[in-house]
């Protein structure tokens, strides 16, 4: 073999090895900034910042345990000076109102927590904010809707249309009543009633407890009604009209927060849905670029939601038109 293939040869061994490790270095590097970035907001506090903490309530409303978790950790976080609950949803269950108020006062028990609603705190949204130690609204935020529901289909005619029967046997005449495949009687529908009824005075109770108003005597409330943000303050529903610089203004100056520390939001930690091998697949795919890469992206941004089953008592606010 003569010198210059040789030198050929080692120049194309040299290029792969500086390659591999290129690579590898990159690939570290990516490694690096993916820790760095899905490090939640309760990790990176551990520093020890000062700082007061936002969680984000968003959506229909479930009892949701990292949720419930994460409010634990602020509560037990000593650089954590108070906390902002920033509520934007239309409410959901009864039991995920529940449990919210019980976490945020348990919160509330060390370090001052202030509910800020954005376009709408309705419902079981509500009760989260209940639980806070001050209301503050936009002067047009949708909130009220004290009340409880339970909601089933009955689907007896389209079954009978369809030829289709069912058939039961039960323990008792009300098991598993009401029912979708059977017309409801009134010993079923005063079972629904009373179970209405009761949590919707678990519900009123803690308007008139929290809020130290007559429930009776806000125009309609006790009947589900709406309100915009000044209707609520004129109803002592809410505490004041505004935003962030109110909130800061309530924790600095009524609960001694300290002046203009950094909020910091706070989430739940969250599972990967692919893992590092998704995480590369998704890099490849952005890499090959094009009609073929575009389309790898979107499969892999892909989720099969599963139909949110709202099971039971429910507390949410529903507009007309999506009834």
């Amino acid at each position: 073999m003569s010198l210059e293939t040789e030198a050929v040869l080692d120049r194309r061994r040299l290029r792969r090895r500086a390659s591999f490790w290129r690579g590898l270095a990159i690939l570290a590097v990516l490694l690096a900034i993916g820790a760095a970035v899905g490090l939640t907001a309760d990790q990176t506090s551990r520093i020890g910042t000062k700082q007061i903490a936002r969680v984000s309530l968003e959506g229909v409303i479930t009892e949701d345990r990292k949720q419930l978790e994460l409010l634990r950790r602020v509560a037990d976080a000593r650089n954590v000076e108070g906390l902002i609950l920033f509520i934007n949803s239309p409410g959901g269950t009864t039991t995920g109102g529940e449990a919210l108020y019980d976490a945020i006062r348990k919160v509330s028990e060390k370090k001052p927590v202030v509910a800020q609603f954005g376009t709408v705190a309705t419902s079981a949204a509500y009760i989260a904010g209940l639980a806070t130690d001050q209301i503050v609204a936009r002067g047009n935020s949708i909130t009220g809707s004290v009340g409880v529901i339970f909601q089933w289909a009955e689907v007896t005619e389209l079954m009978s249309k369809l030829g289709v029967k069912m058939h039961e046997v039960k323990s008792g005449p009300l098991k598993a009543t009401p029912s979708p495949f059977q017309p409801t009687d009134e010993a079923g529908k005063e079972v629904a009633q009373s179970m209405i009824a009761d949590s919707f005075q678990w519900f009123a109770g803690l308007v008139a407890e929290r809020r130290g108003i007559d429930t009776a005597a806000a125009p309609a409330l006790m009947q589900g009604r709406i309100y915009s943000g000044r209707e609520a303050l004129s109803h002592k529903l809410i505490d004041r009209i505004g935003g962030e610089d109110e909130v800061r203004r309530w924790l600095e100056e009524t609960r001694g927060v300290t002046k203009d520390l950094r909020i910091v939001d706070w989430k739940p930690a969250r599972e990967p849905a692919w893992g590092l091998l998704g995480d590369a697949a998704m890099a490849m795919a952005q890499w090959i670029g094009g009609p073929l890469g575009d389309a790898a992206t979107r499969l892999m941004n892909a989720r099969v939601l599963a139909t949110l089953q709202l099971d039971g008592l429910v507390a949410v606010w529903q507009p007309l038109e999506n009834r």
